[in-house]
This record gives structure tokens, C-alpha cells and sequence, in this order.
């Protein structure tokens, strides 16, 4: 019974401040709930909406007032009207009035009231009538829970898993069976899933670890195996002889049994699923890898229409590595995020203790990347050979294919093995597009990650006539990558920075790409690698490219996997010199020392070969060795290779030419460094003064080299060096947003950068913001560099002795000492110990000593 209960709002709502001279009626409402008893509000038709279906399952009386109610301002209103506290349409409801305003029409002086008399009698007849309803929908409930017993026990089979091998090692996966649940456990009708990725994620241990979950869900689980026509029918085979065992009297399905009519047997197992009481059944369609889909002509393609109930009902899980498969909701299956799952998987098939804890374990589950099959078939090995995780990895990435051979197989996969289990998407890929197929191939000798268009074509006219068609334009490229992404082989890689340099990159799973190279490409090709190599050399940018420190990000991983080709002599290396430079350079510029060191020897041995001693292009090396040993602090041999560059440069080219006068304003720069200014101002008259101006104390020359050669941080130095702080400060920092956004915020020139900018802080006495800087400066170039490499780095010797006079200042003479003493080492070590700056350095120490 509603009693002035306002259904259908109330127009006084809507004057706003007239609703608190209601005297005792709205007194105590807030704001809220004014708003949803406005007139036509959308929260009220809201309610309504959800009353008017199940209005019938009650009996409602409406009780609503006939007289005004006073207010305090002396006016009377109809709080709510009949209209709406009546609930039109409502389903055996009755209006009553009540012959009072809004506020007596529930306050009574006496049982004689006409109001309370109208009330409780019919409250009396409710509270009459309410026995016998509640027995008679308590006996229908009945009814039903027995109907729907019949029907289960009719239709449902003992849960049974025996067509399908459960693995021991099935771990995490909580969201993904939470979201297979959230679509099969909601909504009516036929409910569906596709699980869809590579082979070996895990997708059938999925499906099972679901079925298992909830096999309490459904009258019947069904399993079947749908890699090809006959083991589909098969399986519908071995589901019939389970509905007769368990139902000998089931009509479908009585008289066909027997694999000669195995045709029949589909239909009479659908018609039993599709009977009007069977409904909540589940189907597994496993392994359904060949679908009939645009595009695949193969003569064994499956099309699982034929082999799904046509009734609308029941649910049905499909796992399949292509992703073009669409049954119901499509479901990615990726690798395992988290290691410690990993570890798992490895600890429950090797049965070995202490796995979660092994540093070598963790080592090995990292290598094979979250791949379920990958990691049981190492844990299946390790369970039967005595060797270690170390070990493992040491044979996986030196001889994987005759270990992959000789792993145990795995029954609770469908292709048992590693080695064999990408080989018919293979097969199907090739028969849709041979392109796709050689790209693949091709992919061994790249990184597994981030191979993109534009990268290919530098190969456009050097590379095999298939390769040329491969990358004649981007739609080309395209149609070949699809189809590798529509067997789950290939994926978009998404740690690529296409909006800053050249098209989105593709990447493949480590484990695929270990395919690639050792069974896809059985024979290694050193034509092919020399090929790959010379296209990386090719796409390495220079300081002038636009994003060039993003593209340099993009191409060091595949400038890596061509430098095992050089260490290990498996590329043709037949007039490759000037990629190998050009490598090189790219290791150095991102503080890949070493590296740089070797392949620069490697292209000066190369093309002395084949050009001679003098030829410009070794020049050009011997050059980049001078820089490369001078970042090091190896000053002598710097020194060495720029006098060779320049004799040659100048013999060659001539003096005036810019890349003999690039080698000499290096070779001042060396001397400057050294503190041989006598000799790196005669070097310095051919080239740029600037550097070696400001040294002299010459500034009004320094200014005019500085501003024709647009060196905004060496202008900051000049305007820290002449008192104009505000100036350098700006310039600094113009150049350092320069830096960060062209290199990138860990890059050698930023970090130097960043160095001065604290230098002008400790200047201006702003010390904890220098501290900051210095700080940053250092951490940076460790980080770049590595903790021994930076000792000897002449800039991070700077950033040493600036840091160790700032903590001297502020009287962290600990700190300050321990500074103090890493830049005397590194002094010591590039410039020699009778140098004047490892002098000044210990009488630095000496008077810290003395102040201690």
C-alpha cells in the first residue's frame, strides 16, 4: 500500500524554494531527492519502468489525499495529486481516497477515524488473502524445481575429461577464466568464446581448467577434436556411445552408434543437444587450427557450422591459433606475464626443489618468454637429465634444435613437441602466400621484435627478386605480414615509436623466432646475413635525421643480431667495410664502447683489404677510432689515429676540405683536453677557435666563433665564463630540451649538457638544485656507460671533481673525499699522475685532510 507516494512527481518540485514553506512536509529532504520527485523525472520512469512488468505478482492499493495542504506563507497546494500517486496500468491495483491533506492523510485521531477505517480494512482483506497466495506459488515452485530435475537427470552425463590430456603444470590464467566466465555465465540463448594465439600458449589447458571449474554449471561437458574432419566426427562418435551408456533410452541417438555411419551419428548427437530441454550443455571445439575462412584453400578445411547445434542455446568454447576465428566472443590467449608462473610451470615439471628461488631458473624462464609448452618441455627434460638450469639454457641457445629432438614429448599437448608444433601453420601459410612464407624465413636472421616496412626496403634493390616483391609497396607488405598475424605467429609490436619514426613493427615470441632459425631454416645462410646486415647498416641514421635517437632505439636490437654475425664469422662479408663503419658509429653513439671498438677494427681490417691504407673511407674510420678511444680516455691512441686521419685526409682530400678540418677540430679538442694549448691553437687556426678562445680568456673572439657555428651549449659556457648568468642559464637549458628531445634524456651530449647546467647552479650559489643536477649528471652517465667504463669517461671526471667541491662546500667532506678520490683514479689513468689536473686533485685531498 502506498500512501501519497508521489509515482509520477510533483509539479511544486520544481519551484525551488517554495518547498521549505511546506510546513512539516519536506522539512527534513535534502537536495537529492528533491530532484528525483520532479515532474516527470527521469529517475521516477525509471522505477516505473522496472514496477509495471512485475506489477501482476502483488496486490497494490494507491491511497492519495483530496484536500490541500496549508503552508506557512498562508497558500494551500496539492502535495501529491491523484494522478500521481496512481500508477496507471498497474496489474490488480486499486486507487483509494482518503478524505484528508498530504499530512493527516497517515496521522489519525482515533480508530474512528474514516481515514484509518478505510485503511486498515483493506490492509485486513491483504493480510486475509496473503496466506493462500504464498501456498500456491510455493507449490508452483515445486513444480518447476521437479520439472527441471527430470530434465537434467534426462539429459546429463557424468563430467568426464577422458578425450583430452590435463597437464599437471596449468598455473594462473585467474582473469582470463574469469572473463571466459563472465561470457558463457551471463545472458541467454546460445552463449560463445574463441580462444585464439599462438600454439603452445596454453589455450586447451584454458578450456579445461574452465570445464573443471564448472562442470557443476552444466548438465554435460563435451569435448571435442576438431584438427580435422575425421577426429571431429570421431569425437561426436565417442559422445553418442556416452549419452547411450548413461541414457540407453535416448530417442536420438538409440539406433545409431557404430563408425559406418558416422555422418548419422553427427546429426542424431545434434538433435539430441538441440531438444528443448536440453539447454545447458557445454561444447569444446579444441585445436579447430584449419577453419574454413577467406583466403584458406586447403582441401582439409573444416567448417564448424556443420558440427554446431542449431538450436539457440547452449555454450560452446573454441580454441584455434588463427585469429580470424569468430565464435561467439573472440579471446586472446598471450604468454605469462608474471615470471613467478613461469617458475612454476618449471618447479611442477622438473620436480626439483627450490626452483622459485633459483637466479639460473629464473634466467631460463625468462629466455623462453611465458610460453607454456616451451617451459614444460625444459621442466620434462631437466626431470630426466642431471644437469642444471644453467646448463639447460647453454645447450637451448647453443644446439636448440637437437635438443629440442631429443625433449620428451608431452602428452597434454596436441603437437607433443617444440620442435614440431609450428610446422603445419607453416605448411598453411605457404599454401595462402609463398611471400609470407619467405618473409618468415627471412625473420631468422633479424631481431625477433620490431621489424618494420621501411626497414625492409632498403633490400628493395639489392635483395632476391621475391624480396623486391615483398616490399614494392606497403600493401604488399601488408598482405605478407597478415597472413603470418592470422596464424598467431606474428603479432603488432607495441614498444615500437611508429609516431615518431616510420611505420608500426611486428614481432614475434622468442620461441618462434628459435624456430626460425634452427628447423625453418635449416641451413644457415651466410649470403642471407650478409644481405640482413647490409640493410641495417643502411638504415642507420645520421646526427641529421629527424627523430634520430628514436630510430637508433628502434635499429639497435637488429644492429645487435648483426654483430653476432660479425663475431662469428657467419655472414658474407665481401665489401660490407663501410656498414660495419657504419655500425660502429651507431654502437658509440648510444655508449656501446666495446662494441664500437670492434666493429670499427673490424671494417679498418676489412677495407684495408680491399681499398688500401689511404682510401678516403678508411679515413673516415681511423677518424672515428680517434673519437671512439678519446670517449674511452685512452688519449694516446686518440691521438695516434687523428695524426693518421689528418696526414691521410690532407694527402687525400686537401686541407680546406671539411672532413680534413672535421678531423682537426677534433685533434684541437684532444690537445685541449690534454693541456697542450700551444699545440691545440695551431690545430684550432684551421677549424673552429671557440673552445680554445674561451680557454684563453679571449672571449669577445670566442662569442663570434660560437654564434657562426650555432653551439648553443658551448655559448652557454661562454655567457657562465663572462658573468652573463641569466644568459647561459637559458642557453643551457635550450639546449638540454634539444638534447632530451633528439637523443633522449640518457644520451652522452645530454648528460654533459645537464653537467654544465649544475656547474652554473653552483656558481649562482644555488647549491641544492646543483647537487640535483650533478647528480643526475653522474647517475646518468654510469647508467650509460657501466661502472667501469665511466672511470676513465673525461666528462663524468668533471661531473666527479664538481660534486666532490660542492660537498666540500657544504661540508660533506666524507662524501667529498670519496668523490675526490674516483676522478684521482680516472686522471691518473688518462692523463698520467705528473699531469697538472691529477696534481690539483691530491692538493685538493691534502687540504681536505688538513680541515678534517
Amino acid at each position: 500500500m502506498f500512501m501519497g507516494t508521489p509515482h509520477q512527481g510533483s509539479s511544486i518540485i520544481s519551484m525551488g524554494k517554495l518547498l521549505v514553506n511546506v510546513a512539516s512536509v519536506f522539512v527534513a529532504a535534502d537536495n537529492r531527492l528533491m530532484q528525483h520527485l520532479e515532474e516527470n523525472s527521469e529517475w521516477l520512469q525509471q522505477q516505473l519502468g522496472q514496477y509495471g512488468p512485475i506489477s501482476g505478482e502483488f496486490v497494490t492499493k494507491f491511497a492519495y489525499e483530496e484536500y490541500e495542504t496549508p503552508t506557512a506563507m498562508r497558500h494551500s497546494i496539492m502535495v501529491v495529486p491523484r494522478e500521481s500517486a496512481v500508477v496507471p496500468g498497474a496489474t490488480d491495483a486499486e486507487p483509494i481516497a482518503i478524505h484528508a491533506d498530504h499530512v493527516d492523510m497517515v496521522r489519525f485521531s482515533s480508530k474512528e477515524n474514516n481515514g484509518y477505517r478505510t485503511v486498515s480494512g483493506h490492509l485486513r482483506i491483504m493480510a486475509e488473502d496473503a496466506c493462500n497466495i504464498i501456498a500456491s506459488r510455493w507449490e508452483e515452485e515445486e513444480r518447476i524445481t521437479v520439472a527441471r530435475q527430470d530434465s537434467k537427470e534426462k539429459f546429463s552425463l557424468v563430467f568426464s575429461l577422458s578425450e583430452v590430456t590435463e597437464t599437471n603444470n596449468f598455473v594462473a590464467r585467474q582473469e582470463e577464466l574469469a572473463e571466459v566466465n563472465k561470457t558463457l555465465g551471463s545472458g541467454t540463448g546460445r552463449r560463445a568464446v574463441t580462444l585464439h594465439g599462438l600454439r603452445g600458449i596454453g589455450k586447451t589447458q584454458l578450456a579445461i581448467a574452465y570445464a573443471k571449474a564448472h562442470s557443476s554449471d552444466y548438465s554435460s561437458v563435451l569435448w571435442l577434436n576438431i584438427k580435422d574432419e575425421d577426429s571431429v566426427k570421431q569425437s561426436y562418435l565417442k559422445i553418442a556411445r556416452r549419452v547411450l551408456r548413461e541414457h540407453p533410452s535416448a530417442d536420438q541417438i538409440v539406433s545409431i552408434a557404430n563408425e559406418s555411419q558416422l555422418n548419422e551419428v553427427v546429426t542424431a548427437v545434434k538433435r539430441w543437444l538441440e531438444h528443448p530441454k536440453n539447454t545447458r550443455w557445454l561444447m569444446v571445439f579444441d585445436n579447430y587450427d584449419n577453419p574454413k575462412v577467406p583466403g584458406n584453400d586447403d582441401l582439409g578445411v573444416i567448417n564448424i557450422q556443420q558440427f554446431l547445434p542449431e538450436a539457440y542455446h547452449g555454450s560452446v568454447i573454441v580454441t584455434t591459433s588463427q585469429s580470424t576465428v569468430s565464435v561467439g566472443r573472440r579471446m586472446k590467449v598471450g604468454k605469462l606475464g608474471d615470471v613467478q608462473d613461469s617458475l612454476r610451470i618449471l618447479s611442477d615439471a622438473s620436480h626439483r626443489d627450490g626452483v622459485l628461488d633459483d637466479p639460473d631458473a629464473a634466467e631460463l624462464a625468462k629466455e623462453l618468454d611465458g610460453l607454456p609448452l616451451a617451459l614444460a618441455t625444459a621442466g620434462a627434460y631437466l626431470d630426466q637429465v642431471a644437469i642444471s638450469f644453467a646448463d639447460y639454457l647453454r645447450l637451448y641457445k647453443t644446439s636448440w634444435r637437437k635438443l629440442q629432438q631429443t625433449s620428451p614429448e608431452l602428452s597434454s599437448y596436441e603437437d607433443r613437441q617444440l620442435y614440431s608444433t609450428w610446422q603445419l601453420s607453416f605448411g598453411h601459410i605457404r599454401q595462402q602466400n609463398e611471400l609470407s612464407a619467405q618473409l618468415l624465413q627471412l625473420w631468422a636472421y633479424f631481431d625477433n621484435q620490431d621489424l618494420w616496412f621501411e626497414l625492409l626496403r632498403e633490400l628493395d634493390h639489392t635483395g632476391p627478386e621475391w624480396l623486391r616483391r615483398l616490399t614494392e609497396d606497403e600493401l604488399s607488405f601488408n598482405q605478407a605480414v597478415r597472413v603470418l598475424r592470422v596464424h598467431g605467429l606474428v603479432e603488432v609490436d607495441t614498444s615500437t615509436e611508429a609516431s615518431e619514426f616510420e611505420s608500426k613493427g611486428y614481432g614475434m615470441h622468442s620461441c618462434v623466432h628459435s624456430w626460425t632459425i634452427h628447423v625453418l631454416n635449416q641451413q644457415w645462410d651466410p649470403d642471407m646475413a650478409g644481405l640482413v646486415l647490409e640493410c641495417v647498416a643502411s638504415h642507420t641514421p645520421d646526427d641529421n635525421t629527424p627523430n634520430e635517437w628514436v630510430a637508433r632505439r628502434r635499429l639497435m636490437r637488429h644492429a645487435v643480431r648483426c654483430s653476432g654475425f660479425v663475431w662469428n664469422d657467419t655472414a658474407t662479408d665481401k665489401g660490407l667495410g663501410w656498414a660495419l663503419n657504419n655500425l660502429g658509429h651507431m654502437f658509440r653513439r648510444v655508449a656501446r664502447l666495446d662494441e664500437a671498438e670492434k666493429m670499427y677494427l673490424r671494417a679498418l681490417q676489412d677495407l684495408e683489404k680491399e681499398l688500401g691504407p689511404d682510401h678516403s673511407s678508411i679515413l673516415s674510420i681511423v677518424n672515428n677510432l680517434g673519437t671512439l678511444y678519446r670517449d674511452l680516455g685512452r688519449m694516446d691512441k686518440a691521438e695516434t689515429m687523428y695524426q693518421r686521419a689528418l696526414q691521410g685526409k690532407e694527402k687525400a682530400l686537401s686541407p680546406d676540405d671539411l672532413s680534413t678540418l672535421d678531423t682537426v677540430n677534433n685533434l684541437g679538442n684532444l690537445y685541449g683536453d690534454l693541456g697542450r694549448m700551444n699545440k691545440a691553437e695551431a690545430i684550432y687556426q684551421l677549424n673552429n677557435l671557440g673552445t680554445l678562445y674561451q680557454d684563453l680568456g679571449r672571449m669577445d673572439k670566442a662569442e663570434t666563433m660560437y654564434q657562426r657555428a650555432l653551439q648553443v651549449n658551448n655559448l652557454g659556457n661562454l655567457y657562465g665564463d663572462l658573468g652573463r648568468m641569466d644568459k647561459a642559464e637559458a642557453m643551457y637549458q635550450r639546449a638540454l630540451q634539444g638534447y632530451e628531445k633528439a637523443l633522449g634524456p640518457d644520451d652522452l651530449s645530454t648528460l654533459d649538457t645537464v653537467n654544465n647546467l649544475g656547474v652554473l647552479y653552483h656558481v649562482l650559489g644555488r647549491v641544492d638544485k646543483a647537487e640535483t643536477i650533478y647528480q643526475r649528471a653522474l647517475q646518468g652517465k654510469e647508467k650509460v656507460l657501466g661502472h667501469e667504463a665511466v672511470k676513465t669517461y673525461i666528462p663524468a671526471l668533471s661531473t666527479f671533481e664538481n660534486l666532490a667541491i660542492l660537498y666540500a662546500q657544504l661540508g660533506k667532506k666524507s662524501a667529498s673525499k670519496d668523490l675526490y678520490l674516483r676522478a684521482l683514479d680516472g686522471t691518473g689513468k688518462v692523463f698520467g699522475q705528473e699531469s697538472e689536473r691529477y696534481k690539483e686533485i691530491i692538493a685538493e685531498l691534502d687540504t681536505l685532510d688538513d680541515t678534517a
